[in-house]
């Protein structure tokens, strides 16, 4: 009897987790591969969350959150998006954000058209609920041809996902190619999922949302990365109301509810300033730049912390197996691609790492 359902067959476990494996059995890495914040949860919020535990806050919350927490995040979408029919719910983490956003809104059958490179998510998370992944490539510079991704849309298309700042590039989509996509979405009856789990990491100040040009645009958001909370699994989804309703309904069966600590902790995070840590990976960004873009064909990244240049040779993987002998951890681009031929650098490290990384990397490029 074969046990296991196709559907946890249909691909295999991260890269990414393979290469964090990795890094545990070596005495020394130089990890430039792990896709979160270097500095620590600021102790206010490590403080709200003390508090809660220690004031009995750990049962269920309820399944959209606990009231302060939706009222203060409401009160900021509000503000910067006035649509008339926009509700929030707080979610196990974006993670958690957008695998009910797949299973409110993907069919089998149905297609999700997303940009090639991609979050690694977001293409077993299509298959696990029967849809059919179609991204669209945007090589070599990573901009948005808006000809190709209407192109890539049929009358199976359900889901166009849009990620700004981007994981695994860092690029920052402009006002006109985010405008072009929100409103082909519209025309074209298709749903618009935006992912701006990074958008605090805005280093240019052109961060802009689909949901500014398409009020049916459905926004995923969280802590996770802006605070450094990734462990804490505090997440907000915000959208058309019958579209938040269905998947409040499926968190209930399924995630339940956030941590009711943790969400205690993320009300007193919209306190907390954070542009000092976002004015340091701005530096970081422009030392990993300035490290590297005379040995290396790259894009500077506008946002999030991560660079994605071209590979050496032109194969990611043989590439990133040359850094593992020298114990730099880096990702290959086919794990976020149907290319093989760039690599990711996270510079979300130490500055001592990532002036280690660099003297390897220039090594590397010969």
């Amino acid at each position: 009897m074969n046990w296991i359902a196709d559907r946890a067959r249909a691909f295999d476990s991260s890269g990414i987790r393979k290469v964090f494996e990795m890094a545990a059995t070596m005495k020394n890495p130089i990890n430039l591969s792990i896709g979160q914040p270097d500095f620590d949860v600021p102790p206010p919020i490590k403080d709200a969350c003390v508090d809660a535990i220690q004031g009995g806050k750990n049962a269920y919350s309820v399944t959209q959150g606990i009231a302060p927490l939706r009222e203060r995040l409401t009160s900021i979408v509000r503000a910067e998006y006035p649509h008339p029919d926009r509700s929030l719910f707080v979610t196990s983490g974006t993670s958690g954000g957008l695998v009910l956003t797949m299973m409110t809104l993907v069919n089998p059958g149905d297609e999700v058209v997303f940009l090639d490179p991609y979050f690694v998510m977001y293409e077993p998370l299509t298959k696990l609920v029967g849809g059919v992944p179609r991204p669209v490539p945007c090589y070599p510079d990573f901009r948005v041809d808006l000809d190709r991704v209407a192109d890539a849309i049929t009358p199976k298309t359900k889901l166009l996902i849009v990620n700004s700042p981007a994981n695994p590039t860092g690029v920052m989509l402009t006002e006109e190619e985010v405008r072009g996509l929100a409103e082909l979405a519209k025309e074209r009856n298709v749903a618009v999922v935006s992912d701006e789990i990074y958008r605090a990491f805005d280093y240019d100040g052109s961060f802009v949302s689909p949901a500014k040009f398409n009020d049916r645009a459905i926004v995923i958001d969280g802590f996770s990365k802006s605070h450094a909370m990734t462990g804490w699994r505090v997440g907000w989804v915000h959208g058309p109301q019958e579209v938040i309703q269905e998947m409040t309904k499926l968190q209930q069966y399924s995630f339940v509810c956030a941590p009711q600590p943790c969400q205690w902790g993320a009300v007193a995070a919209l306190d907390v300033p954070m542009d000092d840590h976002v004015a340091d990976y701005r530096r970081k960004r422009d030392l990993i730049v300035e490290g590297l873009k005379d040995k290396y064909e790259l894009v500077v990244p506008g946002g999030a912390f991560y660079v994605f240049p071209k590979a050496p040779g032109g194969n990611g993987t043989k590439f990133v197996e040359r850094c593992l002998k020298e114990e730099l951890l880096v990702i290959p681009g086919k794990i976020f691609s149907g290319q093989d031929t760039h690599f990711r650098i996270s510079f979300a490290a130490s500055d001592a790492t990532i002036e280690r990384g660099i003297e390897a990397l220039r090594k590397l490029a010969g």
